[in-house]
């Protein structure tokens, strides 16, 4: 293995490392000698579970006092690269906060960025990353030929989150130099979406409506039937622009990628942008009245038919057996 080190930038949320973060701990440990997290907050006491899936050191920069974390959180890197501590690459998750570190880490190292990163691999001694292009119908291989730690933006559900039972990590300051003026923003207020059952793109079943519902108010039987599944409920790109549901729900190439037990795509005519974000799924069921519909080539469980009467139906037989 010649990849010596690699630095996983950590977010935690509620207490926890969010699932992405460990996706990559866990995969950042088969392809480097040492796998490290950089933290900020509250992450330091993350070290334990962090610890679990790899990382052996976590570098802490600190409180930030209400501000956002892009500047400090690169700068703090930056810095640990200028000293010669820093790492051979850097993997980021493909979220606000993991693309806003990436683009000022970007800036500061004069280090481009390879983004919408779906797989990577230890090549000639440095990492080779996979890309889903044209929709996900290829997947483009590239790597970095100059010197310099790589950055990596990968997204979620790229790899699994397998803990590996090693002792809590180590936790070291890695307070962030002075960042000047472009540090100015404060947090001043957070709006948390209500949701009831699973995190969309946590969920081992999720049941997503499109464009085939007809209109908003039908939505209903999308969310209905994701409930009496346990399972979350999602949505595709063209009902969220259409504004019949939030964009926290919308799955594909813009929106979240999911990956669970089982994908219902319900009135999804199956663009490739949608596709590329549930493919993966275990188990996809495709319910839409047009047989020819480009969701069928990728489905498991095949129902032409209008899925005002099929979902209906399967809510009523769900609700009998329960």
């Amino acid at each position: 293995m010649t990849i010596a080190k690699i630095w996983v930038v950590a977010e935690v949320v509620d207490g926890s490392p969010t699932t992405a973060s460990l996706e990559l701990v866990s995969h950042a440990r088969t392809l480097a000698g040492a796998v490290e997290a950089v933290v900020w907050g509250e992450g330091a006491s993350t070290a334990g579970i962090l610890g679990e899936y790899g990382a052996t050191t976590v570098h802490d920069v600190g409180d930030l006092g209400g501000g956002l974390p892009g500047a400090p959180v690169a700068a703090s890197i930056a810095a640990a690269v200028a000293a010669g501590t820093g790492p051979d690459a850097v993997l980021l998750p493909a979220t606000y906060d993991g693309r806003d570190v990436a683009g000022r880490l970007s800036v500061k190292l004069d280090r481009p960025v390879l983004t919408n990163v779906v797989g990577l691999a230890e090549a000639d001694g440095g990492l080779a990353s996979q890309h889903a292009i044209f929709g996900g119908a290829e997947i483009l291989t590239t790597r970095f030929t100059s010197e310099g730690p790589g950055i990596f933006v990968v997204r979620a559900k790229s790899f699994p989150a397998e803990a590996s039972g090693g002792a809590p990590a180590a936790v070291v300051a890695a307070p962030a130099p002075d960042t000047g003026a472009s540090n100015a923003a404060r947090i001043v207020a957070r709006h948390v979406e209500e949701r009831t059952g699973p995190k969309l793109d946590e969920a081992e079943v999720v049941v997503s409506g499109g464009r085939g519902l007809g209109e908003k108010e039908n939505y209903v039987l999308i969310e209905q039937l994701a409930g009496l599944l346990h399972g979350a409920a999602g949505a595709s790109r063209a009902i969220v622009d259409a504004g019949w549901v939030p964009y926290s729900h919308q799955v594909g190439q813009t929106g979240k990628t999911v990956k669970p037990t089982v994908y219902m795509a319900c009135g999804i005519s199956g663009a490739t942008q949608h596709m590329v974000g549930m493919k993966n799924s275990k188990n996809i069921v495709a319910i839409n009245k047009d047989q020819d519909a480009p969701i069928f080539q990728v489905a498991d469980l095949g129902i032409v038919g209008d899925v005002h009467k099929i979902i209906p139906k399967l809510i009523e037989a769900i609700q009998a057996r329960n």
